[in-house]
């Protein structure tokens, strides 16, 4: 896979077949665009070419920037791109400045002079150009005149719910995590830099890696205690973690921490990991005494040593 992080690192292709978004998370709705650009650009013997932007206009234009969560870095996105054999992407570098350029001016400068499509694939709620000007209409609307084809993906459900990068936020968000990576189709998590903590789970024979994601813009799951995957040093280990305030110990501060099974947190000091959430176990609650906490995490580690089964 060819990879431009700007325009001008592009080399100009005769004839392709071209998607363009943000695809954030890179959902199933996204997959089956991604799926439909490789079948066709390989069908018609052209290369299959994806535009995309970072950061995420939104964190450019938006001014509650802070409430916007990613579900994924570029990094993620482009290894999942390669999965799907997309032979370019394209990543254009989101300004102010860049956001000024209408919709017509992006299809005639972006797609048309670099790619010479022959075919344009997106989404049926893709929206792009000076105040979101271009449409999916838009788009058959400008390039049928050229004789460039234009299909429009329809939504993507599953049991009558619209799949979208949104309705996962809020899934995740609320603890829905099983759900969420349904939806996804890919079992959510990221790349965390572990820290250190207290000491408290060492002495309650549960020792914990404390931990904060690398990406400032990362979105959490809903606090509470989770089956985790963990993969560390190309090791693939499964653990428990809490996110929360550890109420039992009368803490303000928010905590994430994991438990692996069988590993020793203590090595994991200023190492980068990944942290995977599979199932949602429970709530964070507050316990009497710290003797009652450890009984529930005994309680825990025993269910979710039994979940785990069905992911080995």
């Amino acid at each position: 896979m060819v990879i431009y992080r700007s325009l001008s690192d592009a080399v100009p292709i005769s004839g392709s077949v071209v998607t363009m978004g943000t695809f954030d998370g890179l959902h199933r709705g996204h997959q089956e665009i991604v799926k439909q650009v490789v079948v066709n650009a390989k069908s018609k013997n052209v290369p299959s070419i994806l535009i995309t932007f970072d950061p995420h206009p939104r964190h450019v234009l938006d001014r509650d920037r802070d409430k916007l969560s990613l579900l994924m870095n570029l990094d993620a996105k482009i290894s999942i791109l390669k999965k799907y054999q997309v032979d370019t992407v394209l990543i254009i570098p989101f300004t102010q400045d860049f956001s000024q350029l209408p919709a017509k001016d992006f299809l005639e400068e972006v797609v048309i002079n670099y790619f010479h499509p022959i075919h344009v694939i997106v989404g049926y709620d893709h929206h792009f150009g000076y105040k979101r000007g271009g449409s999916p209409e838009f788009i058959q609307s400008y390039l049928s005149d050229k004789e460039i084809q234009v299909d429009v993906v329809t939504p993507f459900t599953d049991e009558g719910v619209v799949i979208s990068s949104s309705h996962i936020r809020e899934l995740i968000q609320s603890g829905y995590i099983r759900r969420a990576n349904f939806e996804l189709g890919w079992v959510y998590g990221f790349r965390a830099k572990v820290i250190h903590g207290s000491g408290r789970g060492r002495r309650m024979t549960f020792p914990t890696a404390n931990f904060v994601p690398i990406e400032k813009d990362q979105l959490l799951p809903e606090n509470g205690v989770y089956l985790t995957r963990g993969r560390v040093n190309g090791n693939q280990l499964y653990g428990m973690c809490n996110l929360g305030f550890r109420p039992t110990f009368g803490e303000s501060n928010f905590v994430m921490e994991v438990h692996f099974f069988a590993f020793a947190s203590a090595a994991l000091y200023s190492k980068e990991i990944t942290v995977e959430f599979l199932e949602r176990i429970r709530d964070e609650k507050k316990f009497t005494s710290e003797k009652k906490l450890i009984e529930q995490l005994t309680r825990d580690k025993e269910h979710s040593l039994d979940l785990m089964k069905k992911y080995n």
